[in-house]
């Protein structure tokens, strides 16, 4: 059985940082130290200064302008938005990543 995502992973969240402003995350990652070893946990609230932001995929639909969701290829999910599709994903966060990925790629964000 697939396991659905509920937010953006680490480094999802790295590269949407570069690309979409942090204001409009709705969860963000928070490093622990623990010896030699970081861990990152996801947090629901703002990220300030110090955290990476983390998006859930309710803030990753408010970025794309009007996209539509296609789960119609037996649980794997992929976005239709301004005339365009993205490849099919096992999860929508990766589909809807991808989408404002491209969109970002080609200027229409």
């Amino acid at each position: 059985m697939a396991t659905i995502k509920s937010y953006t992973d680490l480094q999802q969240s790295k590269m949407l940082a570069e690309i979409l402003s942090p204001e409009s995350a709705d969860m963000y990652y928070k490093e622990w130290r623990l010896d030699t070893k970081s861990i990152h946990i996801a947090h629901v609230g703002t990220a300030g200064k110090v955290n990476l932001p983390c998006w859930s995929l309710a803030a990753l639909l408010d970025v794309l302008p009007s996209a539509t969701l296609d789960s119609s290829d037996n649980h794997r999910y992929r976005f239709y938005c301004m005339e365009r599709y993205t490849e099919w994903y096992n999860n929508p966060i990766d589909a809807c990543v991808a989408m404002i990925k491209r969109l970002n790629k080609l200027n229409l964000l």
